[in-house]
């Protein structure tokens, strides 16, 4: 069958709509004539919907379309794990020759070193409360042999609204683009986190504390980068990690950026917005005030004017924007870019051609990672060598004292010692942590 946005689909549903129009006009029985009525209004709503699908270059196949729609797990991913209080499924346990187990998923090592492997995580946040989906990919790299030892920085990457996180992968092919881009030696290597910013499909939060309601941004930038960053191999916040998202989800990065920006090393805005509106809540869905009568709580979750607040020295994250040739996202990235080359004179802006669509954020994903992936990947040499520079002057102590955020992190069954029990692993420490194979990464001053 034709693909959702092909040439050959939309003269399909013409054709079957204007045989279905003479069958109408023709037939004389009143019972086939209600019958053709029916059956043409089916093909006239496709056309429109195939349209509205067209212009925003939403789907462009039917797989991505029944995968999005009935929120089908992405291809590659494991069973859905309740991760509240089960860190201790972080060890990979070998259940087979070429097989691991990671987080209650069996993975296949050989095939996971060639194309990477995408988890499918329920997390419930120990801070906000709040439980969603969190799928994390986890490069080709990141069961290799040579990279057993390496700890990957993160890209946590914000959806839109409407939309689900699933389509960072099914629309958008993110982690096909970011293997590609890594062969080719246009990306470094980094685990992709892409939670669900919303909850429904029907609620838009703006990844924003509500007054008296959901505490999303702390699921977003506390509870999801706190929980991985214990069971995986992936940096403690901070320089390490990066945020990005598109539309709604472009305001959420640029927002959580400054309002976390000890957090987060690097930030992605595409075709994003830096005033927040009215969220979408309940059921059904009605426009809510996220700050009540607080006028304060708005403007230090408005990044245009967070951007003149802050006390000179603040720490926030470096930013990079991405806009498609729509005039309203053009004109709000130079607003924003201005503002932001009072803090950091050289902030890049990529304007594509195209809308605010899908196809736009599509083609920014590309320059995006070129720009974003080396520069985690010289943050994580940074944050190595400040960290054995720290432990040298300090001298090894018996025991790492609490709250230094060095976690000892499973191998995923890559380095199990003599006389280890079966699925057993050696810990690591960040300070172990050694360069990857080929990384020659350059510090900008």
């Amino acid at each position: 069958m034709p693909e959702p946005q092909s040439t050959a689909f939309f003269v399909l549903l013409m054709v079957t709509f204007a045989a279905l129009i003479c069958w109408l006009v023709l037939t004389k029985h009143l019972v086939l004539r209600v019958l053709a009525a029916c059956l043409a209004f089916m093909p006239a709503v496709a056309f429109g919907v195939a349209a509205v699908n067209k212009y925003y270059d939403y789907y462009q196949s039917w797989n991505a379309a029944i995968t999005d729609v009935t929120s089908q797990d992405v291809p590659g991913t494991g069973p859905v794990l309740s991760t509240a209080g089960q860190a201790k499924d972080a060890a990979a346990a070998p259940v087979g020759h070429g097989f691991t187990t990671l987080l209650g998923n069996n993975i296949d090592t050989r095939l996971a070193a060639q194309d990477g492997y995408t988890l499918n995580l329920t997390v419930h946040g120990q801070a906000s409360h709040l439980t969603r989906t969190v799928y994390v990919y986890l490069p080709p790299q990141y069961f290799q042999a040579a990279y057993r030892r390496y700890r990957f920085p993160a890209v946590e990457l914000i959806h839109g609204y409407p939309g689900a996180p699933q389509d960072w992968i099914s629309v958008l092919d993110i982690t096909t683009t970011l293997a590609a881009m890594i062969d080719k030696g246009q990306a470094k290597p980094a685990v992709l986190v892409m939670p669900d910013a919303n909850g429904s499909r029907g609620i838009s939060l703006q990844c924003l504390n509500v007054a008296g309601g959901p505490q999303d941004a702390t699921f977003m930038a506390e509870d999801v980068q706190d929980y991985l960053s214990q069971v995986l191999r992936i940096w403690p916040p901070g320089r390490a990690w990066a945020i990005a998202g598109y539309s709604e989800g472009g305001f959420c990065a640029a927002n959580l950026g400054l309002q976390y920006g000890s957090r987060f090393g690097l930030v992605g805005v595409l075709s994003g917005y830096f005033r927040p509106s009215d969220d979408r809540m309940g059921d059904p869905p009605r426009n809510v005030n996220p700050f009540g009568h607080d006028r304060q709580f708005r403007l230090a979750n408005t990044p245009a004017a967070e951007l003149l607040r802050l006390p000179a020295g603040a720490k926030i994250g470096k930013f990079w924007i991405g806009s498609g040739t729509d005039p309203g996202d053009i004109k709000a990235a130079e607003v924003f870019k201005q503002l932001l080359q009072l803090r950091q004179p050289l902030v890049q802006l990529q304007v594509v051609q195209g809308g605010h669509s899908m196809f736009t954020w599509r083609v920014l994903i590309k320059p995006m990672l070129e720009w974003m992936t080396p520069q985690l990947a010289t943050n994580v040499k940074l944050v190595r060598d400040r960290d054995r520079r720290l432990a040298h002057a300090a001298g090894p102590p018996a025991v790492s004292p609490p709250g230094t955020g060095q976690h000892p992190l499973p191998l995923q069954g890559f380095q199990r010692g003599p006389g280890s029990p079966p699925g057993a692993s050696r810990a690591i420490h960040p300070r172990r942590v050694v360069q990857p194979p080929g990384l020659r990464a350059t510090i900008r001053r």
